[in-house]
């Protein structure tokens, strides 16, 4: 049986190193974590090969290990944003290491010298001097908005308030967990149709620019200036407007979209197009419904933290991604600052559910708002997934039909005047 040689962290932060025997690189990690350790680098006796959760990229080349360094600012380019994964990988790990009695510093330090993302860990390391100057942990988080949210901020500062950091970090990685898989089973529905309309487009689009004017070529010589058929016509017009006119088209179609990004930047205009994707015929439901879902979830764990009700509407209302339910929570947040409940605001804004407004007012009379909040979050997000599968099923036959449709009509037109001629000479 192969031996390794590993590195590890204890719970309080000590470096061991020792040898051990496993099966393979994979069951060595997972018998080390099994002893309450931390391994940060595991490799075979008499390998160059080393599982190693450092940050630094290093390729191997001949044995060798190559640091590759870039510019500074060509490194910010090319690193992007922190996605939110990576940050509830972050964020789960702090949480265990703050449970299993790592003081706060320490364990930031651990997380540094495992973390691979290069703006992670920049952000990462910052927070940490910000920690050795003095500030709080939460201070320090709100120094890197690229990375932290006001949601995460103010969640880390109702556990240090509270004494339950680990645990209130904990329920940041859960309630991160279910927003990101809420949102991977909305993306992974609409990857299919999206492809089979591209697919769709591209067929098109070889069918007017390509295939239609080599048929329109043959007619000119074939019918000697008889009239063709009516559908012909037009279908040969709409492929002359593509052939001559495309970048037109394309300065028409860039125009619009950017006429109605600039219409979203304002709050009137966000407004009367959120309230115009409610209302939209198949994904109008999908859309109120994941509103409503994340409405309830972030709601729900701020208060669970102990966040206060004003603070955590604000928050809410920021981050509830839809102008209409934006501004209702607003209106909400202004009741529950003159003394009035959450449940009437909501009815008057007819912007939620019926069902969800009476599990608030519920979970409002029994002094249990956070635990129905989550209910109603876990209530709504099954209905997403219901409405997810409904409308994959719904759009998948209309797109097919709608482009047997428009391929079968270019067919037609184009098969038409064929069948003219053949009947002509067959009379």
């Amino acid at each position: 049986m192969p031996k390794f040689r590993y590195v590890a962290l204890d719970a309080q932060g000590h470096e061991t190193t020792n040898v051990m025997e496993a099966e393979s690189q994979s069951r060595a990690v997972a018998m080390i974590r099994g002893k309450g350790l931390f391994p940060t680098s595991v490799s075979e006796v008499g390998s160059t090969t080393t599982a190693s959760v450092r940050s630094d990229k290093k390729v191997q080349s001949g044995g060798l290990h190559t640091e590759i360094k870039l510019p500074p600012f060509i490194a910010d380019f090319f690193a992007g944003r922190v996605k939110p994964k990576q940050l509830m990988v972050v964020t789960r790990q702090l949480s265990t290491l703050l449970d299993a009695g790592v003081p706060l510093l320490r364990g930031l330090q651990i997380l540094l010298k495992q973390e691979a993302h290069p703006t992670l860990r920049k952000g990462l390391s910052s927070v940490q001097e910000s920690v050795e100057g003095g500030s709080t942990f939460a201070e320090a988080l709100a120094q890197q908005p690229r990375i932290f949210y006001p949601f995460y901020i103010n969640m880390v500062k109702a556990g240090e308030a509270g004494g339950v950091l680990e645990q209130v970090l904990l329920r940041l990685a859960e309630h991160m967990e279910k927003s990101e898989r809420l949102k991977s089973k909305i993306k992974g529905a609409m990857v299919y149709p999206m492809v089979v309309l591209f697919v769709a487009m591209c067929i098109l689009v070889y069918l007017m620019v390509v295939i239609v004017p080599q048929f329109a070529k043959m007619f000119e010589t074939m019918t000697q200036g008889a009239p063709l058929p009516w559908l012909t016509r037009m279908v040969q017009s709409v492929s002359l407007t593509l052939v001559h006119k495309s970048f037109y088209i394309i300065g028409v179609i860039g125009i619009v979209v950017i006429t109605i990004k600039l219409i979203g930047r304002t709050g009137k205009g966000r407004l009367i197009m959120d309230g115009l994707k409610l209302r939209l015929p198949i994904f109008g439901k999908l859309l109120r419904l994941t509103a409503v879902a994340h409405f309830s979830r972030t709601l729900g764990t701020l208060q669970t933290s102990g966040v206060p009700i004003l603070q955590a509407l604000t928050i809410v209302r920021d981050t509830v991604g839809n102008e209409v339910l934006s501004r209702a929570v607003n209106k909400i947040h202004e009741s529950v600052k003159e003394g009035e409940s959450i449940a009437a605001p909501m009815t008057e804004s007819r912007a939620f559910p019926a069902m969800a407004v009476s599990m608030v007012e519920v979970g409002e009379e029994t002094g249990a708002l956070p635990e129905m909040l989550g209910k109603v979050a876990e209530t709504y997000e099954s209905e997403v997934d219901t409405a997810v599968a409904a409308m994959t099923s719904i759009i998948e036959p209309i797109m097919i039909l709608l482009l047997a449709g428009i391929v079968g009509t270019i067919v037609i037109a184009m098969f038409m005047p064929i069948i003219g001629m053949v009947t002509n000479m067959a009379k």
